[in-house]
């Protein structure tokens, strides 16, 4: 008898020891949002916001700061304005003239970097740990 019952035992203590394992789908990022070269050409800026890709410039020491206080929209970005899409990882961006960028992205650092694999150029988040 004692047998029996600790083989009940062991059997429900395994069982009931186990984690079900939960299967996370990756996190899912995208372009909306403010981006520059990071440390390497700081005084240019893409803001990436309803499907339009807006270019801006700085030509003073701390662009970040200046850059946090544009929206899209507003009158300080150059005049050409560029359609994009992402869809399943890949940007385009209409260059216009038949010319497009047309891309996969990988993003690294929480979504703060993102990598573009057709011309090897690497974007930081504005405001990321990224850089």
């Amino acid at each position: 008898m004692k047998n029996v019952f600790l083989s009940f035992f062991t059997i429900a203590l395994f069982f009931t020891s186990c984690e079900k394992a939960v299967n996370l789908p990756a996190p899912y990022y995208d372009m909306e949002g403010k981006w520059t070269y990071g440390a390497n050409n700081p005084n240019t800026m893409y803001l990436y916001e309803d499907g339009l890709r807006y270019t801006y410039y700085c030509g003073i020491d701390n662009c970040d700061s200046l850059y946090n206080t544009y929206t899209a929209g507003d009158s300080n970005h150059i005049p050409e304005v560029l359609n994009y899409t992402f869809e399943n990882d890949t940007l385009h961006v209409d260059l216009n003239f038949g010319n497009e960028l047309v891309t996969p992205v990988t993003f690294v650092c929480e979504g703060g970097q993102a990598n573009f694999e057709m011309n090897g150029q690497t974007f930081y988040r504005l405001n990321s740990d990224c850089k």
